[in-house]
């Protein structure tokens, strides 16, 4: 019965690291105030999954209750930019970004998503 669970906790331990995916903010921490009000947030998507569907990501940075589109950074792989909009009488903002895929399931495509940390951006004035 030993031996079983141990084998169970290794097997456990294996798979999960085969599929780990990672989301790295590039995003600096601090921006300068723009006349604008929006500013530049990117990622990087770092991922082992053998089963991901290349194609279906969807990633979105998260303000509250609002999503904003994200796009490929041009000639740049698994990196992601969009703008978001913060107020003229905001000096912060906490965002977080999520990515919607599929990934090769037994039978047909199945649906998951990650999430970042949430991260804050100060605005300051120039």
């Amino acid at each position: 019965m030993r031996k079983l669970a141990l084998m169970a906790a290794v097997c456990a331990l294996f798979f999960s690291g085969c599929a780990t995916s990672r989301i790295t903010n590039l995003t600096p921490t601090r921006q300068p105030r723009q006349a604008s009000g929006v500013y530049p947030v990117e990622f990087v998507w770092d991922t082992q999954q053998q089963s991901l569907i290349e194609g279906s990501l969807k990633p979105v940075v998260v303000i509250g209750y609002e999503q904003y589109p994200m796009r490929p950074a041009l000639n740049i792989a698994n990196r992601f930019e969009a703008v978001i909009p913060v107020p003229a009488d905001k000096n912060f903002t906490v965002y977080h970004f999520k990515v919607d895929y599929l990934y090769r399931g037994y039978g047909s495509p199945k649906q998951d998503s990650k999430l970042s940390p949430s991260y804050r951006m100060d605005i300051v004035d120039k």
